[in-house]
């Protein structure tokens, strides 16, 4: 049980791959923190909750929680102390309800909400949909009221729908907790460490004893260490082992992981204190960023670290200085038989870092520049430089420096060429969003950035990207306020964003009519500017976007919003698609009476249908089909205008419409 894994709408902790473009998958800290997969969004799901399960142990007072969240419209949650596990508590309680089907055949939902719904769609819960809302990271007071009173409002759209919510509370606010919030608070302890550190090793495939794991210093990890620590001292064994550096026995695997994780920050701690040159202190921590890059390309790195934190460069000549190699050893840095570079020790590389960022404060600003410039270096491999953005990330994240990856986000976008969408962004961007902790604050940024005034296509790419691999995965919603916003500006880009907004829609038929209510609403509200809504609206509406079986009720809300406007070029490829769908499945044809229905009955909306299905029979590879479609369509029609006249005569003659006019 491991705060770490992080389970959330369709993708916990990644993006899904939905369209070209590189992926990179996040799974935390480790050997294992990039997966590359092209698999559907909800096998993700299924895959990454399933590993949480393999290596979950429940905690005392789990199963009262199981309990009560099992009838559907509970509402369940959680009190726990930081490092218990209280999230992976949460995501397991949702996921063990399991994956039926939600009403009107629909899959169910599993989606994280935000602590605010500001600037977000509706939630409109399903039957049988599953929310988490972690407010564990809450620390005052104001913050957390305005939190409880959303979640009061959300409570109780949950238990009408039927729905299942879990609610992760913060740590140290009971005194702030309303007093009318029910239910009362499920509060979890901590689990057996010696339970997670075993599930995990077999998981893991290791072969080993109980006896191995009831040494006094494990003890005291199990005893004290947060849950995430305990996972990552058996992901270090796993590393001893693959590593095959460190013996072919479990003892010694296991030793070495227990002084990464217990002796590491001491050790660097001493080097870095016996260490006194810039020199010497700029090749460890370029090596401990660049860690199995080339050797040539760290020393490229690391000279250029020393000019962003300006050091002089020595006067004599390098051959008259120590070289490179001996450098290297001296600071305990080895070159494998690939002249790939690594430090001795395990995972020493992650403990300098941690080290630098912690202890030079004043360095973090000429540290952002300098990734910004080196991990753009031409030695470096693609992975090479998702790698080095992750460790700068990580590092940035850890000291609450969101604002430096976001800012070489939008460095390396705005940098980008072409039609090109700079990696690195994409990777930076992705691991802020997967963040625990700031995930919330790159939402934000991204919808502030979205709804501002003009950006690079690079920029609009990469935020399009983002939307579409991750945020899409993880918060639908969100991804699709965002993707809206950046669809209807001008150029290539926010063409590209139309595509992943419509995509998206397309996905299942919930967030289709949340798309269409939200297209309808913008053209309605802003009659001057609502012509690219109105576009986005109308290219949504065509039959091979529309979900099957195609959802009548939603498609008429949505004809009936353009067949108000006056006609347009836009009419025309909706329309035909509709026609062309019904010749080739009978299904379809209901479309046909819909549309007619969706016009109101106005005479300039059927006359420009009832052309449009003229020149279409009159062009179509399948004469005979066309030509019974067209006609069936036809007679919707004037049963339509037969309807209006015998309206009109009951009602008087009156004036003619402008629109009739037209």
């Amino acid at each position: 049980m491991t705060e770490q894994d992080r389970v959330t709408v369709n993708d916990p902790r990644g993006p899904v791959n939905n369209g070209p473009g590189p992926q990179y998958v996040f799974y935390g800290v480790g050997a294992d923190w990039m997966l590359r997969k092209g698999v559907e969004s909800l096998r993700i799901v299924r895959e990454d909750r399933m590993r949480l399960a393999d290596r979950f142990v429940p905690p005392v007072g789990y199963r009262v929680a199981a309990d009560r969240l099992e009838k559907p419209g509970s509402v369940v949650l959680l009190g726990a102390p930081p490092g218990s596990g209280r999230r992976a508590a949460a995501i397991m309680l949702l996921h063990e309800l399991g994956e039926h089907e939600g009403a009107n055949d629909e899959a169910v939902r599993f989606e994280e909400l935000p602590a605010t719904d500001k600037d977000e769609a509706p939630l409109a819960p399903g039957e049988g949909d599953r929310f988490l809302l972690d407010l564990s990271g809450i620390a005052d007071e104001e913050a957390y009221a305005k939190a409880q009173r959303h979640l009061a409002v959300r409570r109780s759209q949950v238990q009408e729908a039927g729905a299942h919510m879990v609610v992760v509370l913060p740590s140290g606010m009971e005194h702030a907790h309303a007093t009318d919030l029910e239910p009362p608070t499920v509060t979890l302890g901590r689990p057996r460490g010696v339970a997670v550190v075993t599930r995990y090793l077999r998981m893991d495939q290791m072969t080993f004893r109980p006896a191995d794991l009831g040494s006094a210093d494990l003890q005291r990890l199990y005893d004290r260490s947060p849950m995430r620590e305990l996972a990552r001292l058996a992901g270090l064994v796993r590393a001893a082992r693959d590593s095959g550096r460190f013996g072919a026995d479990f003892a010694g695997w296991l030793d070495q992981a227990l002084h990464a994780v217990t002796d590491r920050a001491g050790e660097v701690g001493r080097q870095v204190a016996t260490v006194r040159t810039a020199p010497e202190r700029a090749l460890l921590l370029a090596t401990a960023v660049f860690e199995e890059a080339r050797a040539d390309t760290v020393y490229e790195a690391w000279h250029g670290l020393m000019r962003t934190v300006r050091h002089e460069e020595e006067t004599t000549t390098e051959l008259a200085r120590a070289d490179f190699g001996e450098r290297l050893a001296a600071l305990g840095i080895e070159r494998d038989p690939d002249g790939r570079l690594r430090f001795e020790r395990l995972a020493y590389a992650d403990a300098v870092r941690t080290y630098f960022w912690a202890n030079f404060p004043g360095t973090r600003d000429d540290l952002k520049d300098w990734i910004g410039h080196v991990a753009g270096l031409r030695g470096l491999t693609a992975d090479d430089r998702v790698s080095v953005v992750v460790r700068f990330g990580e590092r940035s994240l850890a000291v609450g420096r969101p604002d430096h990856l976001f800012d070489l986000v939008v460095r390396w976008a705005n940098s980008a060429t072409g039609a090109s969408c700079d990696p690195r962004a994409v990777a930076a961007l992705e691991l802020g969003l997967s963040h625990e902790r700031f995930g919330g604050w790159f939402r934000r940024r991204m919808y502030e950035c979205a709804r501002s005034g003009p950006l690079s296509d690079g920029l609009v790419r990469v935020l399009t990207v983002a939307c579409r691999q991750s945020l899409g995965a993880t918060h639908p919603n969100q991804a699709m306020v965002r993707l809206h916003y950046l669809a209807v500006r001008k150029g290539e880009a926010a063409r590209e964003a139309r595509e992943a907004l419509l995509d998206l829609g397309g996905r299942d038929r919930r967030l289709y009519r949340l798309l269409i209510d939200r297209l309808r609403d913008r053209t309605r509200r802003e009659p001057r500017g609502a012509d690219p809504h109105l576009r986005l609206l109308t290219e949504l509406l065509r039959s091979d976007r529309a979900p099957d079986p195609p959802p009548w009720p939603d498609l008429f809300l949505g004809w009936e919003t353009v067949f108000s406007q006056p006609p347009t070029e836009l009419w025309k490829p909706l329309v035909i698609s509709w026609l062309t769908a019904a010749a080739g499945d009978s299904t379809r044809e209901m479309a046909l009476g819909v549309m007619v229905g969706a016009t109101r009955g106005r005479a300039a909306a059927l006359h420009r249908l009832y052309a449009i299905a003229c020149d279409w029979a009159g062009t179509a590879r399948r004469p005979s089909q066309a030509t019974a479609v067209a006609a069936l369509f036809w007679q919707h029609i004037d049963h339509a205008q037969y309807a209006r006249t015998e309206s009109t005569e009951r009602a008087g003659a009156g004036p003619r419409t402008t629109e009739e006019a037209q």
